[in-house]
Order: structure tokens, then sequence, then C-alpha cells
């Protein structure tokens, strides 16, 4: 796929650090409970690392218990991409940043308490966090 938002392999890895071009350009995931978004708390928006686009609002934002920041909604429809995984033998859904197409984790249908019941589960390390 096409993204607004297209660098060189070359470019990532110049503008990126070994970790996160790991986890944003070859769908890593950081330790569980490591990441330093996981209980930002503040009033901002949640944006990609690789290409700034804005992703999450953090009224959206929740405590799922499950060691990634995790959101019920996007901030736009169009703002993520979802696409089937079928690794390590799973089937799961993985986000995308529709601006650049980096990786950012999963979503999950197992967030009754929230309005939407998704879990967006993201790694900190592919995302900003801007306060308002």
């Amino acid at each position: 796929m096409e993204y607004p938002v297209n660098k060189t392999e070359e470019q990532w890895r110049e503008e990126l650090s070994e970790f996160e071009y790991h986890v944003l350009r070859e769908a890593g995931t950081e330790r569980a409970y490591t990441g330093e978004l996981l209980e930002e708390a503040r009033v901002g928006t949640f944006s990609c690392k690789g290409c700034g686009a804005e992703l999450f609002k953090s009224q959206t934002k929740f405590d799922s218990h499950c060691g990634w920041p995790s959101f019920y909604e996007p901030k736009a429809g169009d703002a993520v991409q979802l696409i089937e995984d079928r690794s390590h033998g799973m089937v799961r859904t993985e986000v995308r940043c529709a601006g650049c197409g980096s990786h950012l984790g999963h979503v999950f249908e197992d967030a009754p308490q929230t309005p939407t019941g998704d879990r967006f589960c993201i790694n900190s390390v592919s995302i900003t966090f801007s306060a308002e």
C-alpha cells in the first residue's frame, strides 16, 4: 500500500533509533510494562513517532492492565489502518499508522468496559505525546 508519508529504509534508519526501527518498521514489540507512555494521564494527543500524524486523544486512553498504553478508539476513523496479522501462530489485527504505515500495535475486541469494546494496545515507542 502507498502511504502519504513515504520514506526509504535508509531514511527510516537515520531518523529512528535501532529499537524504534525494530518496532515501527519490523513490527516488533516492546516488553510489557516498560513503555514510557504507559502511565501518561495528562490531557493531550498521541501521535505517530514515524510521521507525526495524530492517532489517539488522551480521553480515549484507559488502564487495561495489559502492560501497554491502551485506547478504545483512534482520533479519526482514518487515522489508523487495520490489517489481519497471522504471525506467531495467532490471528490478530495489527494497527498501523495510516500516514506512514508504521506498526503501532494490535487491536482486540476485549474491552467491554469501554464505549467501543475495543482495546487498541499500542507500543509506547511507536508514539509521542503532546500535552494540551
